[in-house]
């Protein structure tokens, strides 16, 4: 069986793939027009965010029977058509979930003690230890939204503080010890802090919208290593204006290409992304929560485990 690799991984990855007995291929510059004209010839791919794997692309991979994306989200291949042709999808939330939850963290940590802000101002000979007085995160009802893979993970490094942990998902049944599942109502009356945590889906594009912000009862810090299409900018922007959001921690924007990488066309920047990033209460990183040195042996490790066990299961059948 051949397998084409399309995104430069850990070598752990190809080794895998090679120990399980597959040839494999890599091609890390061709346009995507040029892979569509021999995709036939393989038996799996894998790839974390190049291009889409879209219905044309599904379509001339006559051969393929399975695909590795070595990341957490599965957005960007047409999930439905793959499955209508047999294709298994292999994803690896759990190689980077830690990752991300440390990441989420360090997000909150950073911003209740003006870490970003203070160390800036030092820098420019300004010593002002009033006005960075920070706020402890004992004490304050954390809400999460997406208890998967990486709010589980989030919620666990919460552990060591004094917070309230509570959790919304729309499957029944996911709390833990680690958080409580609850209702929107009570997510809405008691966050402190909103950490998102879900994928992206027609459901969940620009999901925290200004209508979705006026719903909690007090203003609260937002954190978002999820997607950047769950976040309206806008109404965040307005939202730290009015100080609803007293501040936010991004590591993803809605303004970034599909295959998270690069973030704007032609360098062109919206006005409201300029007004964002005025604010000295907000902190961006670029899509970087889940990408440690330890989380890119992890997913390689957890892709390669994952293909491992599907072939066992297929030669068992056979």
């Amino acid at each position: 069986m051949k397998v084409l690799l399309l995104d430069t991984n850990h070598p752990l990855l190809k080794q895998g793939l090679l120990s399980l007995g597959f040839e494999v291929d890599e091609d890390y510059l061709s346009e995507k027009t040029e892979i569509e004209k021999k995709i036939d010839r393989y038996d799996g791919i894998i790839i974390r965010s190049r291009f889409p794997i879209d219905w044309d692309f599904l379509e001339k991979a006559t051969n393929l029977k399975f695909i590795g994306r070595v990341g957490a989200g599965l957005e960007n291949i047409d999930i439905d058509f793959a499955r209508q042709k047999n294709i298994q999808l292999f994803n690896a939330p759990e190689g980077n979930r830690n990752a991300v939850g440390e990441h989420s963290l360090g997000l909150i940590l950073n911003l209740f003690n003006k870490i970003n802000k203070s160390d800036s101002e030092v820098r420019q000979g300004i010593w002002d230890r009033e006005a960075n007085r920070g706020v402890e995160l004992d004490g304050k009802t954390v809400g999460i939204i997406g208890y998967g893979n990486m709010g589980k993970a989030f919620a666990k490094k919460l552990k060591g503080f004094d917070v309230n942990v509570i959790a919304y998902d729309i499957l029944s049944n996911v709390g833990d010890e680690n958080a409580r599942q609850v209702n929107l109502d009570e997510l809405f009356e008691k966050t402190d802090v909103l950490s998102l945590h879900v994928p992206h889906t027609p459901k969940t594009k620009k999901m925290l919208d200004a209508k979705f912000i006026e719903n909690f009862k007090k203003p609260f810090w937002l954190i978002n290593t999820a997607r950047g299409t769950v976040v309206d900018t806008q109404a965040l922007v307005s939202a730290i204006e009015k100080k609803k959001i007293l501040g936010a921690g991004l590591d993803v924007l809605e303004y970034e290409k599909s295959s998270f990488e690069n973030m704007f066309e032609n360098n062109q920047l919206p006005s409201v992304f300029k007004k964002l990033i005025s604010f000295d209460n907000v902190i961006i990183t670029p899509h970087v929560a889940g990408w440690t040195v330890e989380s890119k042996e992890k997913l390689a490790k957890t892709i390669v485990n994952k293909i491992k066990d599907w072939k066992k299961s297929k030669e068992y059948e056979n």
